[in-house]
């Protein structure tokens, strides 16, 4: 799996950005990826999400209206690949690692991955913060801090991996395969 960044460096909207990258082409993209609305971003990313053979991360700017992108983008593709069992459950936990993403790492931009192998589903978002998440307990009644509980309870697997430029946090899902 390549590390963070180190996929495709093309000003290709959404793709292969560096999270905070010093070059120039990487600044341009990024500002490009930033000046889209969520609508125009699903419209770019969407198609290459769904290819089920496909192995692309979709860069997001990381940012509060990332996390109703990131769900409804994986919605689509769940659907696009008879997965509909796994729609609420696959939202929910999206949500919860996008929005950790968002709030506590401090890049630019943040990844979504989704990959389809026999069996399993696995979504990963990915970020440019090295430091590896905790499973904490809030305290009761407390509005933020039970993400990772949430995902450690819903999710058949899930983790985190150190990339060069970062970390991506994971979790995988059991597909029930039809037999015809």
């Amino acid at each position: 799996m390549a590390g963070w960044g180190e996929v495709d460096q093309s000003s290709h909207l959404g793709r292969g950005l560096a999270a905070d990258g010093p070059s120039g082409e990487g600044r341009s993209a990024l500002a490009a990826l930033e000046r889209l609305s969520p609508w125009e971003l699903e419209r770019v990313v969407l198609p290459r999400l769904r290819d089920p053979a496909g192995t692309e991360e979709v860069r997001l700017p990381s940012r509060g209206e990332s996390g109703p992108l990131a769900r409804r983008l994986v919605l689509s593709v769940l659907r696009t690949w008879g997965l509909n069992n796994l729609l609420e459950v696959g939202e929910l936990l999206t949500a919860e690692l996008v929005a950790n993403a968002v709030r506590h790492t401090g890049g630019r931009t943040i990844g979504l991955k989704l990959l389809r192998r026999p069996g399993w589903l696995r979504i990963e978002v990915r970020d440019s913060s090295r430091s590896l998440p905790c499973l904490i307990v809030a305290e009761p009644g407390a509005e933020y801090g039970n993400g990772l509980v949430v995902v450690n309870t819903l999710a058949d697997r899930w983790g985190a991996d150190l990339l060069p430029r970062g970390k991506g946090v994971w979790f995988e899902l059991k597909v029930r395969e039809r037999v015809a």
